[in-house]
């Protein structure tokens, strides 16, 4: 694949059929708020959807106001139209924990591991190995189906899934390749046995018609180009990239001509002092000044945002534009920033 993808242009077809969605970003561009406000997207009407959170940051529980959240699926976020969101905060320790128990029965030998100390020091050695751990709980949550909750395969193959979707909030855009990439992280941990297989599993899914990575940028030049350079790195894994979902988005507040006016430095200070003296403004020289350089910054920020956008639009993939929201993310922040989602087609 090349990192321009001639694939659906539309954030409905990105998205429908897909179970695992991974959601990567440059720090600060919004990348746990949109995984959760996609999450609620892809329940709308009925559905019922898994946030997955990998980095051990609790950023979840932050955006929800809520304590650190246990080693469990909890029922957190509804969505509209009678969804029901689960959110679980995966951690690699109590992922092993679980994995040994699900499959050998072996819970008590990995809590002696715990206190002995040896889960932390093989995922510091190895960090392949917490890869593998977290990205296969998403994966195991990915394939599980109804009657299959001590492991997947303990289910009928017809029966239903037990989640429509999972989402995972997954590291930043620059880890994003190495943490998808298992097999390659484990090939010097295992060539056979148990920890090689769960990876085949874990890579069987990831690389799946029915996963997609989506990139949070927003439009500035450092988050945008490492969007396309991770959009290359996926690519070139042969994984499916999604969206690039453009979060924070300001509207511009004058006309293009204006724009392109104060931009090129051609406001007329003279007539927008006249005009400000004539509204009995004290100093208005120095005001028409002050707000001409205003209007230049504004006007720049917007020309470049402009470009950034025409470049992000290059990459070939469904662009999906989240507004800037004041006053900080809450519920309601939250509900507007779902609303755009499924708005815009996002749908699972």
């Amino acid at each position: 694949m090349s990192d321009r993808e001639d694939g659906p242009q539309h954030p409905g077809d990105a998205c429908a059929g897909a179970r695992l969605h991974i959601v990567t970003g440059k720090g600060g561009t919004g990348k746990t708020t949109i995984a959760a406000a996609l999450a609620r997207a892809l329940a709308a009407d009925g559905g019922r959807v898994l946030l997955v959170e990998v980095e051990g940051r609790q950023g979840v529980a932050t955006l929800l106001d809520s304590p650190p959240l246990p080693y469990e699926e909890r029922e957190m976020l509804s969505a509209p139209g009678g969804g029901r969101v689960f959110v679980l905060a995966a951690d690699a320790e109590a992922a092993l924990l679980e994995y040994l128990e699900m499959f050998y029965g072996m819970r008590r030998a990995g809590q002696a591991l715990t206190r002995l100390g040896a889960v932390d020091f093989a995922t510091t050695i190895a960090p392949g190995l917490r890869d593998v751990l977290l990205t296969g709980k998403a994966t195991e949550a990915v394939r599980r189906r109804h009657g299959g909750r001590r492991r997947p395969s303990d289910a009928p193959p017809t029966a239903p899934f037990h989640y429509d979707a999972v989402v995972m909030d997954a590291p930043p855009t620059g880890r994003i390749s190495q943490f998808l990439n298992v097999n390659s992280e484990v090939a010097g941990l295992a060539r056979v046995g148990p920890i090689r297989n769960h990876a085949d599993k874990v890579m069987e899914v990831i690389r799946s018609d029915r996963t997609r990575v989506h990139f949070v940028t927003l439009l500035e030049e450092m988050p945008a180009q490492e969007t396309r350079d991770g959009i290359a790195e996926i690519s070139a894994l042969e994984l499916r990239t999604g969206m690039v979902l453009v979060n924070m988005v300001r509207p511009p507040f004058l006309g293009d001509a204006a724009l392109n006016a104060a931009a090129d430095g051609g406001l007329d200070l003279d007539e927008l002092a006249a005009g400000l003296k004539e509204a009995q403004v004290e100093q208005p020289r120095e005001l028409a000044e002050s707000l001409a350089g205003e209007v230049r910054g504004h006007a720049l920020r917007v020309r470049l945002e402009r470009r950034v956008r025409s470049d992000l639009e290059e990459l070939g993939r469904p662009l999906v534009e989240l507004p800037l929201l004041t006053g900080g993310v809450d519920s309601a922040a939250l509900d507007e920033l779902t609303r755009q989602l499924v708005q815009q087609g996002v749908r699972r």
